[in-house]
């Protein structure tokens, strides 16, 4: 889907300053990043009773395909494409010049982001990101929320808090990273996503948790997990992410003026 969007875009052959090396170190990690979805949705899965389990694997696994369509349409633009004014809004989301890939070429790269790899690639990789955090958020919620209000709420907290933190942190003119106003001296350097993925999922889910209070008959009725060895196998597949902070670090390389 990438490539259709992208090929009336891109270029007719590839150009000089592609690295080979970070091409395929970049395929790698993205295949690694969308590797730790199935593997959180294993992880949650395996600690809720036996009849919630197809549900709580599908609130990780749909997020692959509902996060991939809204991040090609407009989330990689308002994450990432540079903004137009220095006001408050344009620090906070980014311009729709990426919209639907326009300009997000497969065959060279970004001078700000990935001047070494393509352009696309970086989106690719990006989105990876995007899908895994929103459904960071579904274990706070199990066995507590219906499949249908979770598919919107992740759509619109993908939209309205994960584009715009991403901007703000990691895009050009956002209000808190070294590509904005404030500077690289004053700037977040946020190499891993300790700010962008982590605290917000983990805020929000605290605060999406104790909106929605306690599980039904909590205490009253067994609750105990139906399957841990599947939550091992979901926390082997998880344990990628830490070799993932050596990427973020050396893409983050690139992207410094």
């Amino acid at each position: 889907m990438l490539g259709l969007c992208a090929s009336a875009h891109a270029d007719p052959a590839p150009v000089s300053g592609l690295d080979k090396g970070d091409t395929a170190w970049m395929l790698t990690s993205t295949a690694l990043v969308l590797l730790m979805t199935p593997g959180l949705a294993l992880f949650y899965a395996g600690m809720v009773r036996s009849k919630n389990v197809l549900s709580v694997l599908m609130q990780s696994l749909v997020a692959c395909g509902l996060i991939t369509v809204q991040w090609v349409l407009f989330g990689y633009s308002i994450a990432f494409a540079p903004s137009k004014g220095t006001d408050i809004f344009h620090q906070m989301f980014g311009s729709l010049d990426w919209a639907m890939l326009k300009n997000v070429s497969a065959f060279r790269g970004d001078t700000t982001y990935c001047a070494t790899v393509p352009h696309q690639l970086f989106c690719m990789f990006q989105l990876m990101f995007a899908i895994i955090t929103p459904a960071l958020i579904s274990g706070a919620i199990v066995e507590r929320m219906k499949f249908s209000a979770y598919v919107l709420f992740m759509l619109l907290w993908a939209t309205f808090v994960y584009d715009p933190l991403a901007h703000m942190v990691w895009g050009v003119g956002g209000f808190l990273g070294t590509n904005g106003p404030r500077g690289v001296a004053n700037g977040a350097l946020d190499f891993a996503g300790g700010s962008v993925v982590h605290m917000s999922s983990g805020w929000s889910a605290m605060t999406l948790a104790m909106i929605l209070g306690p599980r039904k008959k909590l205490g009253s009725e067994e609750m105990r997990p139906h399957n841990l060895p599947m939550t091992a196998i979901g926390t082997a597949l998880l344990w990628f992410g830490p070799l993932l902070l050596l990427v973020r670090s050396e893409t983050d390389t690139h992207r410094q003026p």
